[in-house]
Parts: C-alpha cells; structure tokens; sequence
C-alpha cells in the first residue's frame, strides 16, 4: 500500500510517468518477452517511465532465470532511470528470495548505490487487523 501510494502522489502532484507492478507479475511479463525474443522491446517500454515500481519483492523464492530477467531490467535502468522497490526484507536477507549469493550481491550493490532506503519496523496494521480479526467474538 506504502508504494502505491507513494506512486499516486508522483503522478499526481510531479506529474511523473510511474509504472508500478508487483514483483510476481513484472517477472511473468519479462520471462513470456524473454521466451518470445522481445525482451529488449518490453525492457524499451519500461524505460518509457520515470519511475519503476516493484511492489513485494522478496514474498516469494525465485528461481535463477526468473532473478536473471528482473536483473536485466534493473541493471539497464541503472544510474538512468528511477526505480522504487518494495520488500519485506531488508537487502542484506536478498539471498533467501534466491539462492544465488553472486546474484544477489550484485543486484544489491547496484541498487543501494545512490538509494534512498526507508526501514520500517513495528507492526503492519495487517499483521494488527488480522489478530483481532481472530480474538473478535463471532455470533
């Protein structure tokens, strides 16, 4: 919610072209262009935007050809184009979303470098409304 949020506001008040996807989805698109020849195009297309958002990454493992195609993407943006993740761990715990510590290290080093990174801690408010959800007396 933080990310799309965060990216309503810069259409809105910076008027910015944002692309915001989650992980899972960006991942499908760019393994189907992969497999079709048309990575390069859809790379292309995303590059139409300012700002790349990438919300829940690192919710689910991925497999090495999956991390591969986001890596493309995101080196090819790299010092040009603005990209936003969202993750619910920090960059130091990539290595569990895949098992590839070159990859990881890597991809990490290239997106912390100029990076704003905000860490948010304490409890979600759906990690909250879920408990009450199940101590709330039904009937």
């Amino acid at each position: 919610m933080f990310l799309a949020a965060l990216c309503r506001e810069l259409v809105q008040q910076d008027q910015l072209p944002v692309f915001y996807t989650t992980a899972h989805r960006l991942v499908t698109e760019l393994l189907v262009a992969k497999r079709e020849l048309k990575l390069d195009r859809l790379i292309a297309k995303c590059d139409r935007f300012a700002a790349l958002a990438i919300d829940e990454l690192g919710y689910t493992q991925q497999s090495r050809e999956e991390m591969e195609v986001l890596f493309t993407l995101l080196a090819k943006r790299y010092e040009k184009k603005s990209v936003l993740l969202y993750s619910n761990l920090v960059p130091s715990q990539w290595d569990q979303i895949v098992k590839d510590s070159i990859m990881t290290m890597a991809a990490v080093d290239g997106l912390v470098h100029h990076a704003v990174i905000l860490e948010f801690n304490g409890r979600s408010y759906r990690a909250e409304a879920a408990e009450a959800a199940k101590t709330k007396p039904t009937g």
